[in-house]
């Protein structure tokens, strides 16, 4: 199994660390080639980059440092773990999911938010994908235990 998330804040990497713990999978983190400072996430700025991203979708076009692991064609379940930001996944996801062939992968997403709901994130990202088992996913608070993550993953039966 493999765990691949991207994380603005930390939230979301403790998450994915739980659910790897949790599934004995391998952790990939998605680190965006220009990353993301605490000026540029501050969506309360309406300069910030985030919402330059948000207001122009042409530059919503985050290309990764690295886009799949070693040994991607080993993995028959994947996590994609991601923050929620105006109620759709994060965009730094996007390129792990349109540079990565999901056939005969069962994908789970996994969204962490203060107070958004999951909504259509793992869907709109599974038609992104074109291909793929994907799942229902699951949507965390930022304040999460590791237990409940891993209550969740024990009941997934994987």
């Amino acid at each position: 199994m493999l765990v691949a998330y991207y994380s603005a804040t930390g939230h979301t990497a403790d998450v994915a660390k739980a659910i790897a713990d949790a599934a004995d999978g391998d952790l990939f983190e998605l680190t965006p080639e220009r990353e993301y400072s605490s000026g540029d996430l501050n969506w309360n700025d309406e300069f910030s980059r985030v919402n330059s991203e948000h207001n122009d979708e042409s530059l919503r076009d985050i290309p990764l440092n690295v886009t799949s692991p070693d040994g991607w064609d080993k993995y028959d379940t994947v996590f994609i773990g991601y923050p929620i930001w105006w109620g759709g996944a994060v965009w730094p996801v996007n390129h792990f999911v349109t540079d990565n062939d999901f056939t005969g992968e069962k994908v789970i997403p996994f969204a962490t938010s203060a107070s958004s709901p999951l909504g259509s994130s793992g869907s709109d990202l599974a038609d992104m994908a074109g291909a793929g088992d994907w799942q229902d996913g699951q949507r965390f608070s930022s304040s999460v235990s590791a237990d409940e993550v891993t209550s969740w993953v024990e009941g997934l039966g994987l």
